[in-house]
């Protein structure tokens, strides 16, 4: 452990009286006090209490390279001498934008040959809302304007992006969303299918079934009135929900019967996160636009964009005219200087292939065995992605009372052993650095079940009766 630093409850106080944070109910947090993050190196954080943690979140599924490599500093620094900003308004260019422009087609799926930058993920779904409308209103079909997305889906945090998303939280305190927007069943067996109506349904009818949900949305908007469907491959903030195996399949034969964009967020799942470049690569999903951001700099630097497909980007540029949008940082040259050395790192140090060929199906051995758990209801993962459903009854799948916040109870207790696990109800979830070794995986397990005891041990405690003599 470092040595303290002295100046933490300074820090403290100066954050508790300006600064608001994402996410965060502010008063509780002021009266806790904000964890001050100092430094990090490869897959560890420090904080300003001198502690040690393995971030097993890569900060927010971004740190794919890990923390500290010089790299990325030095690509930065290079650009900012050279040409610190300029934007990509006004028939200009600069060379990183152009140059990560062709890096990006380069590894996606064949049917992409453009990309559309933004400075986030949310921005990248704004971007991708507006590009579908402009497609079909040049198609002369002004009409499909519906987007079909899924419940309890993330697409970020903007007017449009917590619109496309459907977390019901985020709507009621939004206001009213964008019109337009409908959301579909999402494919989250176990919370919706293994003990739906006391009932364990086969995983695979149960894909099959949410493909069928989206069908029926399709009908009842018409589908002379659907623009295209939006989803997550592997749905991350919601919980890292891996869908069962029958259902991409199921979903693809859905849309292959009607004349509707498919949009796969690619926000989390791309650049290696399950095994691929992309999560649609894993899936062989061919979409027509994927919005990226996160692991495309890992995290150094903001970025974003939207991959287009060529039926969309033919139409846009043959037909389109001018498209009246964009971000004064589109394409920022630091920060695409350092997204374009990120993905010539992975390239170079085969990053992607180690995760599908040796640190995914390890992490999956390993995980699977945190199952055995008493509160485990069950423990999931794909690539570098896990999530861990805890119960109060394992047999049936029942929850824990949710005044006993078992998730956020464990993922403190997580902080207080060295682990970042993120979660999202009682879904504990991970998604380490890709360059995470073998031995740090075992780490990882290992508090993730030293975790899991005293989180057992303090629920059993809160869950006993309070007897008349202790409150004598």
């Amino acid at each position: 452990m470092q040595t303290p630093d002295v100046h933490t409850h300074e820090y403290q106080a100066l954050d508790r009286a300006h600064h608001l944070h994402p996410f965060t109910d502010f008063k509780a947090l002021g009266e806790e006090g904000s964890r001050i993050i100092t430094r990090a190196e490869g897959v560890y954080i420090h904080d300003s209490e001198g502690h040690r943690i393995l971030d097993g979140m890569a900060g927010l599924w971004c740190v794919n390279l890990g923390y500290g490599r010089q790299e990325l500093v030095d690509a930065a620094t290079a650009q900012l001498q050279e040409l610190p900003y300029y934007n990509n308004f006004f028939k200009t260019t600069h060379p990183p934008a152009v140059r990560l422009a062709a890096k990006l087609c380069d590894l996606a799926p064949a049917h992409i040959n453009h990309v559309f930058f933004t400075g986030s993920g949310s921005e990248a779904n704004d971007t991708m809302l507006r590009m579908v409308r402009r497609y079909w209103a040049l198609k002369g079909q002004p009409q499909k304007q519906w987007i079909i997305a899924r419940e309890n889906g993330y697409h970020g945090s903007t007017l449009a992006g917590m619109s496309l998303g459907g977390m019901a939280p985020m709507h009621d305190q939004g206001g009213p969303p964008v019109p337009k927007i409908a959301h579909v069943r999402q494919p989250y067996w176990f919370g919706e299918g293994r003990f739906a109506e006391g009932r364990n349904q086969d995983p695979e009818a149960f894909g099959r079934a949410c493909a069928e949900a989206l069908e029926a949305q399709i009908l009842e908007l018409g589908e002379q009135n659907v623009a295209a469907f939006l989803a997550e491959p592997v749905q991350g903030a919601g919980g890292a929900i891996i869908p069962p195996a029958s259902y991409w399949p199921a979903v693809k034969a859905v849309l292959a019967k009607y004349d509707i964009l498919l949009v796969v967020d690619e926000v989390i799942c791309g650049f290696g996160r399950l095994g691929e470049w992309f999560g649609s690569i894993h899936y062989d999903l061919k979409p027509d636009l994927m919005p990226i951001a996160k692991g495309l700099s890992s995290g150094y630097l903001p970025i974003g964009g939207v991959l287009v497909g060529d039926r969309v980007a033919e139409t846009l540029i043959e037909e389109g005219g001018e498209f009246f949008h964009g971000f004064t940082y589109s394409g920022h040259p630091a920060c695409a200087a350092v997204a374009l050395k990120n993905l010539e790192l992975m390239d170079a140090e085969g990053i992607v292939e180690r995760v599908r060929d040796d640190l995914g199906p390890y992490l999956a051995r390993r995980w699977a065995e945190l199952a055995d758990h008493p509160i485990v209801g069950e423990a999931r993962s794909l690539g570098l992605v896990g999530a861990l459903e805890l119960v109060a009854d394992k047999a049936g799948g029942g929850r824990f009372d949710k005044s006993l916040a078992a998730g956020n109870l464990c993922r403190d207790i997580c902080f207080e052993l060295g682990l970042v696990m993120r979660s999202v109800g009682d879904t504990m979830i991970i998604s380490p650095p890709l360059v995470i070794t073998r031995g740090e995986i075992d780490e990882l397990v290992r508090l993730a079940r030293a975790a899991l005891d005293a989180t057992a041990a303090r629920l059993a405690e809160l869950r006993q009766p309070v007897s008349e003599e202790s409150t004598a």
